[in-house]
């Protein structure tokens, strides 16, 4: 009989520390500061994950009216909202760190906005703002330029302070505990699409309040990195990829065990083996001042000296927080270097097309002791399910 997750809600202990409008504060500050750093005249927020970290507030609704939130060094921040959503705004945790704007259905809501902004400056700008936005803002005042933040302000929300970690390491510990029941799970004559619910469903009994992604890549469907959970019973001498998670109090899981549905062949035990010393390579390459793609290039070279370099298809990892994925991207190419407090998984994979994958993924931070600490702590040996 297929198990079905079910189990007590996560303890109210497990609840984090609040952010506080002190925090938010700063965070703008560190914003505006950053922005005049990278030369430009400030920043403009749209409703998404950077509005949330730096204000707290998440519109219910995402909608074609404006909200904006305008941040420049030595200004007081300012959120620009439609007046009927104004109440909401109010009651965000970082309400008393900003003023509020709103403006009124019939009202240009772009001409409420202009006098925020340098008539003629460069600024950064939400990757997921809307268009029409960005082009009623040009259309006000010509003058300006913009760039989006992701390239101009990579590292926005990649320094994590000691609550975000905190609230990051409770994440990894419930998908890490997901992980341990569905070990327990049947999973041979089941669906793919079985199995990922189960996931499912014990990552929300384990605390998250949103689940992104449930990956099950059985037998040759594991050879597809992103696979979408499918219609496949899984079967007796599949190894089947499990890559599952969410977010918890706001911030993001993410980690990937490959298993095996009865004894692995001495092939798959290989490959399985090597993508675990590819992993623990990247790991320990970890430290405070190495470059991002000097991870990529450690866990990178395991795999290529084995002569399987042409079947790892994929950067090495990427950053996680507010959303799971999110800069940095741990690639050859990123110069950037790592710091205490920047998180972001390491997850090498060997993909074989036609016949089975492997991939094993934990999310780790830099430390101040110039070393590294592990999210997912989950065994990396291949387990045996039936």
């Amino acid at each position: 009989m297929p198990s079905t997750p079910d189990g007590p809600a996560t303890p109210a202990s497990d609840e984090p520390v609040p952010f506080t409008a002190d925090d938010y504060r700063a965070r703008m500050a560190r914003a505006a500061e950053s922005a005049a750093d990278a030369g430009l005249a400030g920043v403009i927020v749209a409703p998404g994950p950077d509005l949330v970290y730096l204000t707290g507030y998440q519109p219910t609704a995402i909608t074609e009216r404006l909200t904006a939130l305008v941040l420049a060094a030595g200004r007081e921040p300012v959120l620009v909202v439609p007046t009927l959503e104004a109440p909401d705004a109010e009651r965000s945790a970082g309400a008393a760190a900003l003023t509020l704007r709103d403006w009124t259905d019939g009202k240009d809501p772009y001409a409420v906005t202009a006098p925020l902004l340098d008539a003629g400056g460069r600024f950064g700008i939400s990757d997921n703002a809307w268009a029409m936005h960005l082009l009623g803002l040009q259309r006000t005042l010509p003058g300006t330029s913009y760039v989006s933040l992701t390239e101009a302000l990579p590292m926005l929300r990649g320094i994590k302070d000691a609550h975000e970690l905190a609230r990051i390491a409770a994440a990894g510990a419930a998908a890490d505990r997901a992980y341990g029941e569905i070990l327990q799970v049947r999973f041979e004559g089941r669906k793919e699409t079985d199995v990922a619910a189960d996931l499912a469903a014990l990552l929300l009994r384990f605390g998250h309040s949103q689940v992104d992604f449930t990956v099950v890549g059985s037998g040759p469907n594991g050879a597809n990195p992103h696979h979408e959970a499918g219609d496949r019973t899984i079967e007796r001498g599949d190894m089947v990829v499990l890559d599952f998670g969410g977010l918890k109090h706001g911030y993001g899981s993410d980690t990937t065990r490959t298993v095996h549905v009865g004894e692995p062949t001495d092939e798959e035990r290989r490959v399985h083996d090597l993508v675990r010393e590819a992993q623990q390579a990247g790991f320990e390459a970890v430290r405070p001042g190495v470059a991002c793609q000097d991870v990529d290039r450690a866990a990178r070279r395991v795999i290529t000296d084995a002569g399987y370099g042409e079947y790892f298809i994929h950067r090495t990892g990427h950053g996680i927080g507010v959303t799971t994925h999110e800069p940095p991207y741990m690639i050859e190419g990123e110069e950037l270097p790592v710091v205490p407090g920047m998180c972001f998984s390491i997850e090498p994979g060997v993909y074989l097309p036609g016949r089975f994958g492997v991939r094993i993924e934990d999310i780790v931070t830099a430390t101040e002791d110039g070393g590294a600490r592990r999210f997912n702590n989950t065994p990396h040996e291949m387990a045996i399910v039936e």
